[in-house]
């Protein structure tokens, strides 16, 4: 199966850049092509071989990946597999985009791969990046029902038959709204703990348009692709979880401004999931309601 990787990066980043193109190169088996994204930047100076493409502005996480995905033909048809890392991630076994094949070849079903995460100075998986409610055991690889975006593999025909990340997401959830369309379409997920990106511990809100958009896209992820009866439950249990953890009073401000924009803004278009996708989340022990 031929392997492409797509790479988004502002510019900011480019001995972490190097490093983790270093490690896609030194991958086992047929070479990997590379495309890397300039969103709304220059690219640094990459080795030879490496594509890339500079954006005029910045099109957010989604919107720069899906020109990446375009990069490789229409829906990535140029490539069976491609892998979506953070320009200041690393991959740490050369044998990973060969896992990769070998996991899509046995098992038709199987849509997306998300890979865990570790620190590279203690080896660590934040449990935040275990998809999975039962997250204490991030060693443990199992089927999910979402994915994490800077370090996953997708089989290109999955975006052929779903379509790519939701542009207008900008930043937050735009994996969980990817993830739930291909569920939907008989796709399978799977966290596979052996296939390890290397990157440094650091926490969402480091980002300012964290809370904001972290609760807009909450809303615009149920309004597309929930049944009616199951919105209002999960932005509602969505709603007490965020006051449960009581964040500070601007960062709670701006979640209640972007839960409000979220019901106030066009989301894109609404598919909601048949209810056996429904069932099929409950079994994978991620009911669509948290």
């Amino acid at each position: 199966m031929k392997v492409g990787a797509v790479i988004i990066t502002m510019g900011n980043r480019p001995d972490e850049l190097r490093a983790l193109l270093d490690s896609v190169a030194k991958q086992d088996g047929d070479r990997v092509e590379v495309v890397v994204v300039g969103n709304g930047s220059p690219v640094p100076d990459v080795p030879e071989g490496v594509r890339t493409i500079e954006l005029p502005e910045n099109l957010g996480i989604p919107g720069g990946r899906n020109v990446g995905i375009e990069a490789f033909g229409p829906s990535g048809r140029d490539v069976d597999i491609l892998l979506f890392l953070d320009d200041d991630g690393l991959l740490a076994n050369h044998d990973t985009a060969e896992l990769c094949r070998r996991a899509f070849e046995a098992d038709p079903q199987l849509g997306i791969i998300s890979f865990r995460i570790a620190d590279p100075d203690t080896g660590v998986t934040q449990r935040r990046h275990v998809p999975r409610l039962n997250a204490k055991d991030p060693m443990r690889s199992s089927r999910v029902t979402t994915f994490l975006g800077g370090a996953n593999a997708v089989r290109t025909q999955v975006f052929a038959e779903v379509g790519g990340l939701p542009d207008e997401f900008f930043y937050a959830h735009e994996e969980t709204d990817l993830a739930w369309r291909a569920l939907d379409a008989g796709w399978m997920i799977d966290y596979r703990s052996d296939m390890v990106l290397f990157h440094p511990t650091t926490a969402p809100s480091r980002h300012a348009v964290y809370h904001r958009m972290v609760a807009r896209n909450r809303v615009w992820l149920a309004r597309r692709n929930l049944p009616a009866p199951l919105v209002p439950v999960y932005l509602g249990v969505w709603l007490l979880l965020t006051l449960v953890r009581r964040p500070s009073r601007p960062a709670l401000k701006a979640w209640f401004g972007g839960f409000r924009e979220g019901w106030t803004t066009a989301c894109g278009p609404r598919r909601p999931m048949k209810w056996r996708t429904v069932w099929r989340l409950t079994r994978l022990g991620r009911p669509p309601v948290i």
